[in-house]
Order: structure tokens, then sequence, then C-alpha cells
């Protein structure tokens, strides 16, 4: 089959791309391995002028690169400028800190011997990325996995194989030798078989918990080391004491960034029912204010949904959650025209067993639900089988911990959005994954911690 990529503002086709055949494929598979030998000899050092000098060619390219976003997915220009340099700021991190991160672990033990854990890399690792954010989630493995010394294949979302090429191209002119990343043009159904191959040593997957569990069902029976990001439906708490000015702009940013298309994106709204009339009428508003239009216009705050059969299963979900007994606030219909849009949509009142407080919303529809205390939110909070992140907003920094505690989640924060950041760990919990990515842990996950003991 051909790929093609489409603009999600207009509809029209951007280039058409032809798979690579298994041929292609398995060369590319020997190459990654073959390399894996030679690449892990460079010193972590020379390997951190590389994340360096990769840090320079995205900053240089960071217009082009975010108006390829805007017109393969659908991404605000600014916003893709943000991702661009938070992917230059990844590779700066690492460029600063790999050696130290992956140095040897001294341990005491009997006297005379000496004992270590030292972090090697690997081999091949295969990243399956998806195309809501096509630079940052392909660079949030690959960096650091491949100045760990591994070697990198990307399987990119056909929706973003613009994206795919220039990231390529972007090791390749930074000085990376070509076979340490490479990028593979495969359909779905031949990931199985890649992931199968002895000479793949490590998988990580950012996506659904769907294929999540594919792929870490074959890996299993390879006994191949996974990682895997999934979704999430992150709880974004408010409480009686919360500063509503701040909670709720940033509740409208948390929820509407990139089109809503965002695992970590806040997505149930947990309201105390003392502020939550104010609340809500204020997020309403703020909601109905953002600007909804052509992603290339630095006017606008909300683009198109990426593809067409994204934007139909996100209205399915709006109306099977009204049918069900939500009240839809606003929006909640798509824009009629050409290219993918839907509004920036509100629901309250929705019944527990409704698609909008069991299933992740993977578009600007934000859950506003009414809870009566901290007990309550926690309840709520923890109803949903995904685990990613979650949020708590008060005044009082020891309450928001107390409840931040209680929430089954990879990460809480209290008075900020959920965000990943490069000094931080980064995974979930639950049906949203295992594993780390970022800072020290994430550059770990993919090194054997091989212990020595040298009498």
């Amino acid at each position: 089959m051909t790929f093609e990529t489409t603009n999600p503002a207009t509809g029209e086709r951007i280039d058409t791309y032809e798979p690579h055949d298994d041929g292609s494929v398995d060369a590319a598979l020997s190459a990654a391995d073959s390399a894996a030998e030679t690449w892990r000899s460079r010193s972590a050092e020379a390997r951190q002028e590389l994340a360096a000098e990769l840090a320079t060619v995205l900053r240089d390219r960071t217009k082009r690169y975010a108006r390829l976003m805007a017109e393969e997915m659908g991404k605000p220009v600014d916003q893709g400028v943000g991702e661009i340099e938070k992917c230059a700021w990844l590779c700066d991190h690492y460029a600063e800190n790999a050696a130290a991160y992956l140095h040897d672990e001294r341990i005491g033990s009997d006297p005379g011997a000496e004992t270590y854990i030292a972090y090697e890399p690997l081999g091949a690792v295969l990243g399956v990325m998806p195309w809501n954010f096509p630079f940052w989630q392909v660079f949030r493995f690959a960096v650091p996995a491949v100045t760990a010394g591994n070697t990198a294949l990307l399987k990119h979302s056909p929706t973003t194989f613009g994206c795919a090429a220039a990231i390529e191209s972007a090791f390749r002119d930074a000085g990376y030798p070509d076979a340490v990343f490479q990028s593979l043009r495969i359909e779905a159904e031949r990931v199985a078989d890649v992931v199968a191959d002895d000479r793949i040593r490590a998988v990580t997957l950012t996506g659904s918990t769907r294929a999540g569990r594919a792929v870490a069902e074959t890996a299993g029976r390879n006994i191949t080391k996974t990682v895997l990001e999934l979704g999430g439906s992150d709880p974004y708490v408010v409480l009686d004491d919360a500063d509503l000015d701040a909670a709720v702009n940033t509740a409208v940013t948390a929820r509407t960034q990139n089109g809503g298309q965002s695992c970590i994106a806040a997505k149930r709204l947990l309201v105390h029912t003392a502020v939550y009339d104010e609340f809500l009428d204020r997020f309403v508003d703020r909601m109905e204010a953002q600007t909804v239009g052509d992603p290339t216009s630095p006017e606008t705050d909300i683009g198109p949904q990426a593809r067409a059969d994204l934007r139909s299963e996100l209205h399915e979900q709006v109306e099977a959650s009204v049918a069900a007994g939500a009240t839809c606030r606003c929006g909640g219909d798509p824009i009629d025209g050409d290219g993918f849009y839907y509004p920036p949509t509100v629901l309250t009142d929705a019944p527990a067993d409704c698609p909008a407080r069991t299933e992740e919303l993977f578009g600007p529809v934000a859950t506003v639900i009414e809870v009566a205390d901290e007990a309550a939110a926690v309840a709520v909070a923890n109803e949903t089988d995904y685990g990613l992140s979650a949020s708590v907003w008060t005044e009082d920094r020891k309450r928001g911990r107390h409840v931040a505690e209680r929430i089954d989640a990879g990460a809480a924060f209290v008075n900020e959005m959920s965000k990943s950041d490069p000094r931080l760990p980064f995974g979930g919990v639950k049906d949203s994954g295992y594993g780390l990515e970022l800072s020290r842990h994430g550059i770990r996950e993919f090194t054997n911690a091989k212990t020595y003991w040298i009498e």
C-alpha cells in the first residue's frame, strides 16, 4: 500500500510515500545491529558532543519543522516552535549530563574486592511513535537511547512521515553515522515481525493501550525489554481554596493544547462543590473564547484534529456521553467546512459509566465533575483504568501533597499543569504503561545494569 499524508486543515493530500519492502527492512535491521557494535565503543563524551550538535540543527530549523507539523497534523505553529525548542533542550540536557548518568556506580562489598554496576548499551532499540507530538516523542526516546550507546530505529505514524524524514535528516546532518538512527516506513501489521526480530534488543512505544498490549505481547514472547507510555484520562483536581484565576487559565491550556490530542492532557476536571459554579462559568467562557482555525496562523489557539477518523471517533464519544445523561455546556458538534475541526467542548453531569468518564477523549473536550470533598476527589480520580498523571490545585501545599499522594499516577503536580521535562522521569502506571523516559532514569532504561565483582 502507498501511504499518504493529508493536511487536516484542508483535507488535501500533501505527499505520498512508498513503504519499505522486506529487503529494505532487513537491511536496516542488519545495519543497526552492526553499527551498535562500533557505536557503543565511542566514549559517552563523544556521543554527548553529537547531541549538542543535534540541538544546534534543531534550533536552525525550528520554523521549518513547526510549519511541517502544522501541515501534517494541525499543530498551531507557535506550539510547534515550542515543541522543537523542547527537543533542543532535551538534547542539551543529555549533552551535559549523559556521562554522569551512565557513570559506574561503586558499591562496597568484601574487603579487597572491587564491585560496581556499569550501565552498558543493549543494542538496537525500536521506537513505535505517534503523530501527536511527532518530534518530541521521537527525541524523547531516541536521544537518550543513542547517547547511551544504542542504535535507534523509528517506526513513526504514517500521518507524520514527513516529520519522520526530517528527523532522520537532522540526525544525519548533526554528524551521526547513518545506521545509528533510521526511519522505517512500514504498516502497523508488520511491526510485530520487527519487534520479534532478534536484532531488536528493546522496544519503546508511545500510543494507545491497545497498541501497547500488542507490542508487549510480542516482545514478551521474545524476552525483549519494553517501555510503554500509553493513554491517559488525567484528573485535574480543584479544591475549595484554589487560586481560581490560575486554576481556570491553566485548565484551558491543559485541556486544549495540541488540539486536546495529548495523553497527559487534563481530561477530567474534578471541582470542589464550594467553587464548582464559579469555576464552571469561568472555564466555559474561556473555552468558548479559544480561537479555532488555520494552524499556520499565529492567532490560532486550536487547530484541526489530525485526521477525519479521529474527529469522528471523538464526536461519537461526546454524543454517547450526552445520550447517557451528560450536559453539553459548549461546543459538541464538528465545525462545518474544510478540514477536521472540532470546537472546545465542555461536558457536565456525566454518568460514571459514559465515555466521558471511562474512556480517553483525545480532543478539546473537557469533562467537569463536581466533588464534595477531598475523599470524593481522590475516589473519582482513581476510578479510571489509566494512571499517567494528575494535577491538584490548592493554596495549601501540604494539603495538595496529601491529595496527590493518594492518586494512582506516574506523576502528580500541585499548582502546576502536568507536563514532561527532560530533568524528571516520565511514565505511567495501570493501563498508562510502565517504564520511564527522560532524566537519569530514562537513559538507563535501555542499558544493562551489569554487576562487576573483581578480586
